[in-house]
């Protein structure tokens, strides 16, 4: 590969834009632009490459003494990483909840580079700021729908923030129990807070053993991390069982009421509006009763669903939101805005000041930086495509896509409950859905076969559901993922089972017709499929000569 000149012409020349539209950067540019979008109108994975092999590009661990020429540079780029990226565009990769983007984010993030702004202070961002303001007040008004006078009062109040701006729903949820716990161990007489005296020192001072976290076993990884990071201890995310897939509030109740009897305190409980896995949500209402009677903290991790609201027909499935202390939502997902764009929302204006931080040279008191009530430091500007987003959208239009993919999830269900080849096991609440392959002679044994032999056919048909999916995925045409789930009616044994997100506008259902054909082909072709079904026949057999 060619090296550029070592000068400081050559370097200026990096940092200005091209003298005219004909230069060699800018046909670079649209040679890059170019090729994206060839790449996005093919598979999934345009090239079967291992990942070892790929590894062999990146392998040099030296920062490369001379400059290369951007032209040389952008076509190693186009080789090493576009060729082998995934591509979320497709209509057929239904596995995970990264989707497709509307064309106008491509040029409008140029704008968003160009402009590098810093949102932690006015001074690096000027307009961004009461811009992200006025996004953060158009999810809490879409939440909480409070009166004009209320955000009059408080959307550019230097003194409240209405939620903060995140790099995704972790941060999100990490900032909202962050809250919570700077607010319920806050300052007293004789006790400046946790936040300046410690965790140890508020324990002592309100005369507590541990803080806990209650939710369901569908709680994200995040909520984890976040009892983690805030000091409490892993052992304090109280997760329980949810044979339902939703978190029962009277499990919940009686749960917080023993943790509370043992000297302890529950921080907060946490509500699901649509569950990583299979998309449920839990009963928001009535969790917020029982926050109330353990008088805590109700936090909502909407981070997947939270984007329901903007559906007349089914906002109702999260009914109750509108109660949580705080709410995450997740514009990366069916905000459908690039990632790197979580936001926790809080019904009250003073929660954030719980952890305001002040430093003289960037965030003065009295400044309406929102820097100096989020977790994160320097942010870039993602807010404008949030607001771009919500306004070449709308809330109409946002409601037509919202409404598409859950009737899409429910007519795949059909499908699925239809085929003799596969089984559904969890039904869509909004847009999620998981099944197995599972042949009708199959589940026909499982109706029969006793509780040792139901566990050997599901063992075998685990087995086969991983075999399904990863040749599936190394096919590179479709993608779902997988996940294993506890059922109810095998005494919580947990299966392996298919899961499917739908959030792309662009798959059809013949879309998914051939990714269930094409699922059927490849377990037909492995030798486990044939000796589940021969150990069907068997059970079925012994059942009626008995």
């Amino acid at each position: 590969m060619g090296e550029a000149q070592v000068s400081l012409k050559h370097l200026f020349r990096v940092f200005t834009k091209p003298e005219h539209k004909d230069s060699k950067l800018a046909q670079i540019e649209q040679h890059l632009s170019d090729n994206i979008m060839d790449f996005l109108s093919q598979h999934v994975v345009t090239k079967k490459t291992s990942l070892e092999e790929i590894e062999k590009d990146f392998a040099l661990p030296s920062v490369p003494e001379s400059p290369e020429f951007v032209s040389e540079h952008a076509e190693s780029l186009l080789t090493k990483l576009v060729a082998h990226s995934v591509n979320t565009y497709s209509p057929t990769f239904i596995g995970h909840m990264t989707s497709a983007l509307p064309y106008f984010h491509l040029p409008l993030s140029k704008l968003l580079v160009g402009l590098n702004q810093n949102l932690v202070k006015i001074e690096t961002s000027k307009a961004f700021t009461p811009l992200e303001r006025q996004v953060l007040g158009m999810m809490h008004n879409l939440i909480f729908d409070e009166a004009d006078a209320f955000y009059d009062q408080y959307l550019h109040s230097a003194k409240h923030a209405l939620g903060a701006f995140c790099s995704g729903g972790t941060i999100a949820n990490i900032t909202a129990l962050w809250v919570a716990r700077n607010k319920l161990l806050g300052p007293q007489k004789g006790f400046s807070g946790v936040a300046r005296a410690g965790l140890a020192a508020a324990y002592r001072h309100y005369n507590i053993n541990n803080l806990g976290v209650i939710c369901s076993k569908r709680g994200h990884y995040s909520l984890s991390k976040a009892v983690d990071a805030l000091g409490l201890g892993r052992e304090q995310l109280l997760t329980l069982p949810c044979p339902q897939q939703t978190l029962r509030p009277e499990d919940a109740l009686a749960q917080g009421r023993r943790y509370q009897e043992e000297g302890n305190k529950v921080l907060a409980v946490v509500g699901i509006a649509g569950t990583t896995e299979t998309g449920h949500v839990d009963p928001l209402d009535e969790l917020a009763d029982v926050a109330k009677e353990l008088g805590c903290w109700f936090h909502v991790d909407a981070a997947w669903g939270g984007a329901t609201l903007f559906s007349s027909t089914n906002r109702a499935k999260l009914h109750g939101i509108s109660r949580a202390d705080s709410v995450t939502i997740d514009a990366h997902k069916q905000m459908y805005v690039p990632m790197g764009a979580g936001m926790a929302i809080f019904r009250d204006p003073e929660d954030a000041n719980a952890v305001r931080h002040h430093a003289q040279y960037i965030l003065r008191e009295g400044s309406k930086d929102l820097g100096a009530t989020t977790l994160e430091g320097s942010r870039n500007g993602m807010a404008m495509m949030v607001y771009s987003t919500l306004h070449i959208l709308g809330r109409r239009g946002y409601e037509l896509i919202i409404d598409q993919n859950i009737e899409k999830a429910q007519a795949f269900a059909q499908m699925i409950d239809r085929h003799s080849e596969f089984m559904l096991t969890t039904t869509p609440t909004l847009s999620l859905l998981t099944y197995r392959i599972c042949p009708q002679g199959v589940q026909e044994a499982l109706q029969l076969a006793g509780e040792e032999e139901k566990i050997k056919l599901n063992q075998k048909l685990d087995r086969l559901v991983v075999g399904v999916q990863k040749a599936q995925r190394e096919a590179g045409k479709s993608f779902v993922s997988r996940t294993r789930l506890e059922r109810e009616e095998l005494n919580g044994l947990a299966i392996t089972v298919f899961r499917v997100v739908l959030a792309n506008p662009l798959t059809t259902e013949q879309d998914l017709r051939n990714i269930l054909a094409e699922q059927v082909d490849i377990a037909k072709g492995m030798r486990l499929y044939k000796e589940l079904n021969k150990a069907a026949r068997q059970i079925v057999q012994a059942a009626v000569q008995a």
